[in-house]
């Protein structure tokens, strides 16, 4: 039985500190950063123009705030080239490429457990959803 002095040390717990993964879920895991690392990972340095081709429907706006992001945390080094027409270009950090085994793990629960996935959900939709 949790005491009152358990219960209110829990209550008072910073969410970060209860899941410590939580922080790497909100820098990885944003709508468009999984692509992003995943075709810089797969097909290595790029220009703007080719990933933004490779990941398809992002929008120019965001994919430049994506990759702004990415490189203040670490995980993409752009370089700029003073050229004549400048040219800029994006590829994967250190940092970013250390994530590679967590990207595997993942591409591998989803091989494994995603037609799982697809029939819980249909199961669910044909009860009528929550009751």
């Amino acid at each position: 039985m949790a005491t009152k002095a358990s219960r209110q040390t829990a209550v008072e717990v910073d969410p970060e500190f209860a899941c410590p993964v939580s922080p790497v879920v909100d820098i990885v895991f944003s709508r468009w950063t999984t692509p992003i690392l995943w075709a810089l990972h797969a097909y290595g340095r790029q220009r703007f123009v080719e990933l933004e081709r490779r990941i398809g429907r992002i929008t120019p706006k965001v994919l430049t705030q994506r990759l702004r992001q990415l490189e203040r945390d670490g995980l993409v080094v752009r370089t700029y080239y003073a050229e004549v027409p400048p040219r800029v270009e994006y590829e994967i950090s250190e940092l970013g490429r250390s994530l590679a085994p967590l990207f595997a793990h993942l591409a591998e629960w989803a091989a494994d457990h995603l037609d799982r996935v697809e029939e819980a959900r249909e199961a669910y939709d044909a009860a009528d959803g929550p009751r």
